[in-house]
């Protein structure tokens, strides 16, 4: 088979946004579509986790066409649950455009309640839809007894560290731990552990596919944007920035310790070194961001659940996985696209 035919083993690791995920979704598409890559491993957070196990289930279920149909299927009845939402654009915010919900009288005061009540004082029955849509369109038991490895991480309340649920722990419990955003829900509670939201430790855990997953190339999907040139002025700017950063954290400490590594192993320093019980191999690492489309989104917008968003989210994602197949189509299984020299350059 010609090298251009070949099909490749890719692993994905699929990054926490909210709403914007619906970009990933986009990406995801565009590369199923290509027919240049089999899907090998799975790594999610939040909104990631969720595109994670709706595209495991519709591999496990019927192959890339159903993967495609799945996250389809799953962002539209999403859009239709959001519709019940109180968080809508204004008139004037339609009208120009804006896809942000920060002069939405909701929002607004959903923001400063939330200084004094927590999920436990304003939803003590816990309601979250989220949960009855990923029953819904997840096939869990499939993806157990599927070849594909899919890892999401979560946080543990009590200790604060990244907990990862592995491929055989894959539950709709898992997948609600690595969303469930402090302000919004109820910690979820598994074998009596409390989890908030992976974002904080793991976004998107990059390890479990190293150590796995068989693909040794690894394309990171990743929506929030690392480097902003602007200082942030206003309330709503700085927030928005220390959510960015926070969420990034965590991922930009995995990848320096991968570029630590790669350079001792290339200095000849080691030959082997463990890396969580399994050792060292090198792996090729691509990303495909939405650094420069997203960048014009605020916070407020990961809350946006109006179709027509993820629709333009969608093609966003589309048209960034197109730039990546024209430039990196044939680096893939040759070459690293992602120069982590350079990313951690000032």
């Amino acid at each position: 088979m010609a090298r251009s035919d070949a099909i490749l083993p890719l692993s994905l690791a699929l990054q926490g946004g909210g709403a914007h995920g619906a970009f990933t979704w986009g990406v995801v598409d565009r590369l199923l579509e290509a027919g240049r890559f089999s899907i090998s491993g799975l790594s999610g957070t939040s909104a990631g986790a969720m595109n994670a196990v709706v595209i495991a289930s519709g591999l496990a279920k019927g192959g890339p066409a159903e993967a495609r149909a799945a996250l389809a299927q799953f962002w539209r009845d999403v859009s239709r649950d959001g519709r019940l939402s109180p968080l809508q654009r204004t008139t004037f915010d339609r009208l120009m455009g804006n896809w942000s919900l920060a002069k939405t009288p909701a929002y607004i005061a959903f923001e400063m309640a939330s200084r004094f009540l927590s999920p436990y004082d304003f939803n003590p029955l816990n309601i979250n839809p989220l949960r009855e849509l990923l029953e819904a369109h997840v096939d869990f038991e499939a993806i157990r007894r599927s070849d594909v490895k899919v890892f999401i991480s979560a946080t543990n309340v009590q200790t604060g560290r990244a907990r990862i649920f592995g491929h055989e722990e894959m539950s709709a419990d898992a997948v609600m731990a690595s969303a469930c955003l402090p302000f919004l829900f109820q910690a979820v509670e598994i074998d009596g552990v409390p989890y908030w939201d992976g974002g904080y430790m793991g976004n998107p855990p990059l390890f479990p596919l190293y150590e796995h997953a068989e693909a040794d190339d690894i394309l990171l999907v990743q929506i929030n944007p690392i480097r902003r040139e602007e200082t942030p002025r206003t309330a709503a700017e700085i927030q928005n920035r220390i959510n960015e950063i926070t969420f990034n954290a965590s991922l930009l400490a995995q990848l320096r310790v991968i570029d630590q590594v790669t350079q001792m192993a290339e200095k000849g320093l080691l030959s082997r070194i463990a890396l969580g019980g399994s050792g060292y191999r090198r792996v090729r690492l691509h990303r495909i961001g939405g650094e420069d489309q997203l960048a014009g989104l605020d916070v407020s917008s990961k809350l946006n659940a109006e179709w027509a968003f993820f629709q333009h989210l969608r093609d966003l994602g589309r048209e960034a996985a197109d730039v990546f197949l024209t430039a990196h189509s044939d680096d893939v299984g040759r070459r690293s696209t992602l120069d982590l020299r350079l990313e951690f350059a000032d």
